[in-house]
């Protein structure tokens, strides 16, 4: 048995693709997944399974449609993918660094570093975002709210799915796949 973390796309955000925990939990145990968590209401959930993590993502997917009727992305990430993060991100080593303002965006496929020029970052200045395999690290000047360099500007520039994170979240994702 594996844990996996599938990341649910839009749900719950500005009374779209509304979905209460509990009945996705409930969806998922009918589903036979295990040992369910779930953390905030924006679609971050564990499950334990013997599936690979692209069938797991795939067969949560299909039964959200069936279930709920809204067409939610997942990306299943493991422990590896969040640990990547704190060792990888190149911002989390600066000087007064405000965490509020760092994001991960979690991509569907594997990036090369070269498709950070397909996302033609300089016109976002002072925002700054850096690739590193399946994760993009956005770096806010300002914040989340107040920038054009979002999700889906991203999947439309690169052709990716994409479901972003907050700083606070990652960590605690983190926390919570050490809780096994």
């Amino acid at each position: 048995m594996k844990t996996h973390l599938a990341l649910l796309r839009g749900i719950n955000v500005s009374g779209h693709n509304m979905m209460k925990m509990e009945a996705l939990k409930t969806m998922l145990e009918n589903m036979g997944f295990q040992n369910i968590r779930t953390y905030l209401q924006s679609g971050n959930v564990f499950v334990d399974s013997e599936e690979e993590a692209s069938k797991v993502g795939f067969m949560i997917k299909q039964e959200i449609f069936k279930v709920f009727g809204h067409e939610v992305p997942v990306i299943v990430i493991a422990k590896e993918d969040l640990e990547m993060c704190f060792k990888n991100s190149p911002y989390l080593k600066e000087k007064d660094l405000d965490t509020k303002k760092l994001y991960v965006a979690f991509v569907s496929t594997e990036l090369k570093k070269e498709n950070i020029n397909d996302l033609k970052i300089s016109q976002f200045k002072p925002d700054e975002a850096s690739i590193d395999g399946n994760r993009i690290f956005i770096k806010y000047a300002i914040g989340a709210g107040k920038t054009r360099l979002e999700g889906k500007y991203i999947e439309k520039k690169l052709n990716v799915i994409v479901t972003m994170r907050n700083w606070n979240t990652v960590t605690n994702l983190l926390a919570m796949y050490s809780e096994e």
